[in-house]
């Protein structure tokens, strides 16, 4: 699944779609609007992304930073698979416990976060889509009233009270963080 982006001047939503898309809209508004100053969002992780408006429209798609995941470098493991080495660090009774399991230590610490990831999947997605309302709204809404109330209810998993308390917003921040927190409700 592609991830958007979505970009803010003020309280009005600039645009939303490919990073690319958004940053040529970003440097149109900027080339007609030199004061304006549009921040652009990642909308699967709620962060800002730094983009270099200065050149021409082509300067400014050319700087900007790969949105899909580069291989990562091969070291000690098995590279073939994407084994990664790296330190770990245990308890002795950790250690002796691991000594004991059958493949070794390496095949039991894969099985375990194996099944911690599997079973704890739906929390994990649940608390990052959390975090990612958390810092959107903060960033947009942080200084708007009714923003701290909001922000309990929406930690409270009060959905009607969270509509409600939102309602006064500008209308793009109230609809982009709606829609975010939806994920969440």
């Amino acid at each position: 699944m592609p991830v958007n982006y979505t970009a803010f001047d003020a309280t009005h939503r600039v645009a939303t779609g490919s990073l690319a898309m958004v940053a040529e809209r970003c440097k149109a508004l900027l080339d007609g609007e030199p004061n304006a100053s549009p921040i652009i969002y990642d909308d699967s992780t709620g962060r800002p992304v730094d983009v270099d408006y200065r050149g021409t429209t082509h300067d400014v798609l050319a700087r900007l930073p790969a949105t899909d995941a580069s291989p990562a470098r091969r070291g000690p493991g098995r590279p073939k698979l994407g084994v990664v080495a790296r330190e770990v660090t245990l308890l002795p009774r950790h250690w002796e416990w691991l000594a004991t399991q059958p493949g070794g230590a390496s095949v039991a610490l894969r099985r375990l976060v194996e099944n911690a990831s599997r079973d704890n999947a739906d929390a994990d997605r649940a608390r990052e889509a959390s975090e990612v309302v958390d810092r959107v709204m903060l960033a947009l809404a942080g200084n708007l009233a009714g923003y701290e109330e909001a922000s309990r209810a929406f930690h409270r998993r009060e959905a009607e009270r969270f509509h409600t308390l939102t309602q006064a917003w500008p209308e793009d921040i109230r609809d982009y963080v709606r829609g975010l927190a939806a994920a969440v409700f």
